[in-house]
């Protein structure tokens, strides 16, 4: 199963591997006190594109096209396909820093996960 958590909630039992899914550490939060699994940045979204959507929910819908666009990418598959057959054995949780809990990266990458593997 595949979840979504900002990281500044706490560590659940139930949150299982846990990916720091923003291209950009988390402000306010020392490294050694995250608990996570891995920290993936290739699979955010490209700096620009980050730029660009600006946490805009009005330009949410074309920062997901973009995303998805970018996640469809061959160098990325890979590190998709590693996150899907973790969430085929336990929890995935998917950490991004956003204040908007719906108009993120992580949602956009979560359905994209789930998609990807059905």
């Amino acid at each position: 199963m595949i979840k979504i958590k900002r990281v500044y909630e706490e560590k659940q039992r139930g949150d299982g591997y846990r990916v720091l899914v923003d291209r950009l550490w988390p402000r306010g939060i020392k490294k050694s006190e995250l608990e996570l699994d891995e920290w993936s940045k290739e699979i955010s979204p490209s700096s620009e594109l980050r730029k660009t959507f600006s946490h805009d929910p009005e330009k949410f819908d074309r920062f997901q096209k973009a995303y998805q666009k970018e996640l469809k990418s061959k160098d990325i598959q890979e590190k998709l396909a590693h996150l899907v057959k973790k969430a085929r054995k336990s929890n995935v949780t998917l950490l991004y820093a956003a204040r908007d809990e719906v108009h993120n990266n992580a949602t956009v990458l979560k359905a994209f996960l789930e998609e990807f593997q059905a």
